[in-house]
């Protein structure tokens, strides 16, 4: 009968009175695989982006017989496989100390399954005749006992990052403090000193409400006290470095002084209120309309153009807790709007309209142009407000007569408009000055009475 070879270490097993002459140097050559599987150490090299398939042949010395398999310098790029033969049993040590980038090595049985590696260290594995099994310390059984620890062997290179957590530190018993008993060899309190703190390290979201008291913020030079009208410096911190008291704004009702507005259309500009202002008065009239033109009758009769309408009008007294500005406003020319833009709303006067012209053919008189309208979100319109030129509110009346006064002279009617009133038509035979209408108006007054 013919020899036969084992199945895990592939020695030749001799049939009975076979291999007459030869039997002790086929013995010694099994003897010298027992000794490569049990001590047997062999320097192979890996292929980066390949396998390296281990070799084990029948009755002769192969690498995938060796109880030590070291693999030698190199840099894996890819993924790369180490395979050892398939129906074999046997225990490994793999070496990879000299292997860079070793999470890109699995070693394996060549159809079964292994593992890979995470580490650049020397592992331990067993082949069961399917798949590669790694043997790590997390699948020992038993434990490390203090006597088998030295006093320096647990350095700080040998505790990772997230290794000693918070559990493993706090207090026994009270929560958020890393503390323990003296007697029980544990934590003393730490008590952590300014110079332990990076100084970005204390963000806002690591501050509690409440936390920041008068005793924690740093002292400036302002006195604590109630300032009036006040100026302020502020830095870049937001910290008030510097206050005083000024002056409020005018009480009274000084049309043309510093702290109003008296505005004849057309022009426009801005304001802004004085500090210590607390109320405001708003008068806007919009400009009046243009009278209409005469006619003539074919026979000769004269027919009269219409009256131009007046301005919108509007008084608004509205308080003002704060200063407000700067706030623009536009007193409007012949039939324009006149307008303030308060920050609660804009306040317009439109304008009146054209006074319509005379149509002597058909023997009509033109017709007078509508009055224009006032439009406002503020709170409530009121009168009974005097100015330095009563004809600048004449319009406030809102009749027709209010238009003008007229004074006969030779030949000519003369008209003193005042604001925001139409114009007066031109009369059939007589030629009357100042047929257009007059400009709108502006005026705003400071801490005048509610």
């Amino acid at each position: 009968m013919a020899s036969t070879f084992s199945t895990d270490l592939k020695l030749e097993l001799m049939a009975t009175g076979e291999n007459a002459g030869t039997w002790g140097d086929k013995t010694n050559t099994n003897l010298n695989l027992l000794q490569q599987a049990i001590g047997g150490f062999e320097q192979v090299t890996l292929s980066d982006g390949g396998t390296l398939a281990l070799a084990m042949s029948d009755a002769s010395l192969s690498n995938a017989r060796n109880m030590v398999v070291k693999f030698a310098t190199i840099t894996l790029s890819g993924a790369s496989n180490v395979t050892v033969p398939d129906s074999i049993e046997k225990f490994y040590i793999f070496d990879a100390t000299a292997v860079t980038n070793p999470t890109n090595l699995t070693i394996k049985t060549a159809s079964g399954t292994g593992f890979t590696l995470d580490q650049a260290k020397i592992y331990a594995a067993y082949a069961d005749g399917t798949n590669l099994n790694e043997v790590s310390l997390d699948t020992l059984g038993g434990s490390i006992g203090t006597a088998g620890i030295a006093d320096s062997a647990v350095s700080t290179a040998k505790i990772a990052d997230d290794a000693v957590t918070f559990a493993k530190i706090q207090h026994s018993s009270t929560a958020n403090r890393v503390i323990g008993a003296p007697s029980a060899g544990a934590f003393q309190e730490v008590q952590v000193a300014t110079d332990m703190i990076a100084d970005d390290a204390v963000t806002q979201a690591k501050i509690g409400p409440g936390a920041v008291g008068a005793t924690e913020l740093a002292a400036t030079s302002v006195s604590a006290g109630t300032y009036t009208a006040a100026t302020i410096t502020v830095d870049a911190d937001g910290r008030l470095t510097a206050a005083s008291s000024g002056s409020g704004g005018n009480p009274g009702f000084d049309v043309g002084g510093n702290t109003g507005v008296y505005q004849r259309g057309p022009g426009s500009g801005t304001f802004t209120t004085n500090p210590g202002t607390s109320r405001i008065q708003v008068f806007v009239i919009g400009g009046g309309g243009n009278g209409g033109n005469p006619g003539t009758h074919p026979e000769g009769r004269k027919y009269n153009g219409g009256f131009g309408g007046n301005g919108g009008f509007g008084y608004f007294n509205i308080a003002t807790p704060s200063q407000i500005g700067p706030l623009s406003f536009s007193a409007g020319g012949t039939g324009g709007a006149s307008s303030f833009a308060h920050p609660a709303g804009t306040i317009t006067a439109n304008g009146g309209n054209n006074g319509n012209n005379a149509n002597g053919t058909n023997e009509q008189n033109g017709t007078p142009g509508s009055d224009g309208s006032i439009s406002s979100p503020a709170p409530g319109i009121s009168a009974g407000i005097t100015f330095t030129n009563v004809s600048d509110c004449a319009a406030m009346a809102g009749s027709g007569p209010s238009r003008g006064q007229q004074t006969p002279a030779p030949g000519i009617t003369t008209v003193d408009g005042g604001a925001g009133l139409g114009g007066s038509p031109q009369f059939g035979g007589v030629q009357v000055s100042l047929s257009t209408g007059a400009p709108g108006i502006v005026v705003v007054k400071e801490n005048a009475s509610s």
